[in-house]
C-alpha cells in the first residue's frame, strides 16, 4: 500500500500561516542537520530520504504560485491544477470549435476527475472534494485602534455556492448559466472582523471560511487582511515605542516647568527638568504600544521654540538676558569646521 506523502508544512516544522523568510530559514536549519553527507551508514539512507521530502517541500512552499495551488488542493495539487485547466478550456465548446456537452475528449469532466483522483462525492455524483481559494484584502489601522484592538467592518463580494449548479459548474451537460461555469455567484455582504490590539504591521488575519466556495462538497477557503498602519502627523511609530516632539518655551527648558503631553489615550502632565536642552528626551514608561514583551514606551522629544509675538516686557527681558556673559554656543562649531 502507498504510504500517503506526508504534509509539506510539518515537514518543514511550520504553521500554514508561516510567511516566506520562516520557510527558507525553517529550511536552511533542517537541511544542516539531514544533509546526507554528515552521516554515515545505515543513518545516511535515512537520511537521504529526509532531504529529497524537505527539498520537494520547500521548492512547493517557497514559490507563491505553487504555495497557493498547495493550500487549495492539497499534495494532489498538480493534478487538480491541470484538471481545472481543462475544464476552463473547454467550457462549452470543445476543440476545434466543437460544441461539447460538459465532456472533454468523450470523458465527462466528473469522470476525469475521478480517474484523475479516484474519488466519489456524496451521493454518488462522481467528483472530489476541492478546498476553495483564499481571499486577500487589505485592513488599515490607525496606532490607537492598534493600541485597543478594533472591530473592522469590512466589505467584500462574497462568493455563493451557485444554487443551479450546486458548485460543479456544469447543469444538464452544459457548463452553468448561472455562474457561467464557475461554480458560484457573489453577493455583496459586510463581514465585521475582531482585530486583536498589537497586532504588527504586514501581519496577515485569517478569517476562517469566508473565502472562495469549494467544489464538489469541498471546504471554503479563507480570507485574509493584511494589516497597514496609517502614518500619523503626531506619533511615530518605531516597534512598539511611540516618539512625539514636545515644544516648550526657552524658560520652561531652563527653569523646568510641568507640562501637558499627548499618548495615544489622555493628554498626561510631565516635568521637564531645569537646564533641559534641545532635543533631550523624556520617557514615558508603557505608554507605547502593545507588544508580546508587553508595552513598549513613548518618547517625548523636546523642541525649543520661541512665543509667536515678543511683548516689549519680554523684549527688555531679553536684552538685560544679552548683556550677561554667557560662553559662546558657536564655539565647538567653528573650531570644527577649521579642522577639516
Amino acid at each position: 500500500m502507498a504510504t500517503a506523502p506526508r504534509d509539506y508544512y510539518q515537514v518543514l516544522g511550520v504553521s500554514r500561516t508561516a510567511s516566506a523568510d520562516e520557510i527558507k530559514k525553517a529550511y536552511r536549519r533542517l537541511a544542516r542537520q539531514v544533509h546526507p553527507d554528515l552521516h554515515s551508514g545505515s543513518k545516511k539512507a535515512e537520511m537521504e530520504k529526509k532531504f529529497k521530502e524537505l527539498n520537494e517541500a520547500h521548492e512547493v512552499l517557497s514559490d507563491p504560485d505553487k504555495r497557493k495551488k498547495y493550500d487549495q488542493y492539497g499534495a494532489q495539487w498538480e493534478q487538480a491544477e491541470a484538471f481545472e485547466k481543462a475544464r476552463q478550456q473547454a467550457g462549452t465548446r470543445g476543440f476545434g470549435g466543437q460544441e461539447t456537452s460538459g465532456s472533454f475528449g468523450g470523458e465527462s469532466f466528473s469522470d476525469m476527475f475521478e480517474n484523475l483522483f479516484g474519488g466519489r462525492s456524496r451521493g454518488g455524483t462522481r467528483g472530489f472534494a476541492v478546498t476553495g481559494e483564499d481571499l486577500e484584502t487589505e485592513a488599515q489601522l490607525t496606532l490607537k485602534e492598534i493600541l485597543t484592538g478594533v472591530t473592522k467592518r469590512i466589505n467584500m463580494r462574497e462568493p455563493q455556492t451557485c444554487t443551479i449548479c450546486q458548485g460543479s459548474g456544469v447543469f444538464r451537460g452544459h457548463a452553468c448559466p448561472t455562474c457561467q461555469g464557475t461554480g458560484f455567484t457573489t453577493e455583496l455582504k459586510t463581514i465585521e472582523v475582531k482585530i486583536p490590539a498589537g497586532v504588527q504591521e504586514g501581519t496577515r488575519v485569517r478569517v476562517a471560511g469566508k473565502g472562495q466556495p469549494g467544489m464538489n462538497g469541498g471546504k471554503r477557503g479563507d480570507l485574509y487582511l493584511h494589516i497597514t498602519i496609517e502614518s500619523d502627523p503626531i506619533f511615530r511609530r518605531q516597534g512598539s515605542d511611540i516618539h512625539v516632539a514636545l515644544p516648550v518655551y526657552p524658560w520652561e527648558a531652563a527653569l523646568g516647568a510641568d507640562v501637558m503631553a499627548p499618548t495615544l489615550t489622555e493628554p498626561v502632565k510631565v516635568k521637564v527638568p531645569p537646564g533641559s536642552r534641545a532635543e533631550g528626551k523624556l520617557r514615558l514608561k508603557g505608554k507605547g504600544l502593545p507588544s508580546a514583551t508587553g508595552n513598549g514606551d513613548l518618547f517625548l522629544t523636546l523642541q525649543i521654540v520661541m512665543p509667536p509675538s515678543v511683548t516689549e516686557d519680554a523684549q527688555s527681558l531679553y536684552e538685560r538676558l544679552g548683556r550677561l556673559k554667557h560662553p559662546d554656543p558657536r564655539a565647538d562649531l567653528l573650531t570644527q569646521a577649521r579642522l577639516r
